[in-house]
């Protein structure tokens, strides 16, 4: 399971622009030189985020890309659903049934069954961090991935 280049680097970008603090303003040829992007890559990456209403934008001299809201109402999970998508969608099925129009496993699937079960545990944790988390580099303290029995957390070795 990969997530893609667009989803990586759209949340470097939001990160470029949010550690410059509320209010403060970021062009595209700063977030290009800090992330090591290209200004259009970066513009079409800002153009999403900006539709997703994650940023705004200001023209002119003193313009650039600054948040629409605060980084703790700023959740990854929207970030990355507005990037990149789910990994499973309920259109997941239809988009793999090959040559069929409908899946040969439509009815009973544990292949779905797979992919449901993963996309819960992606969303338990990409729901619970928000951009501030990221900032102040929280994510392991703010997320309980699982309840694992005391037998598994044992050290190893033991």
């Amino acid at each position: 399971m990969k997530f893609s280049a667009q989803e990586e680097y759209g949340l470097r970008c939001l990160l470029q622009i949010a550690r410059k603090g509320e209010g403060a303003s970021v062009t595209i040829l700063e977030i290009s030189k800090l992330e090591g992007l290209t200004q259009p890559h970066v513009a079409k990456l800002m153009m999403i985020l900006r539709k997703e209403g994650f940023i705004t934008s200001t023209r002119g001299q003193t313009g650039g890309y600054t948040l629409a809201r605060p980084t703790s109402e700023i959740v990854l999970g929207d970030v990355l659903t507005a990037l990149g998508g789910k990994l499973y969608d309920a259109e997941f099925c239809t988009k793999h049934s090959g040559y069929n129009t409908i899946c040969t496993h439509d009815i009973d699937c544990s292949v779905r069954s797979l992919w449901q079960v993963v996309q819960t545990a992606v969303d338990d944790v990409v729901t619970k961090i928000t951009l501030a988390d990221m900032l102040q580099q929280k994510i392991g303290t703010n997320v309980q991935l699982f309840n694992q029995p005391d037998r598994l957390k044992a050290p190893i070795g033991s």
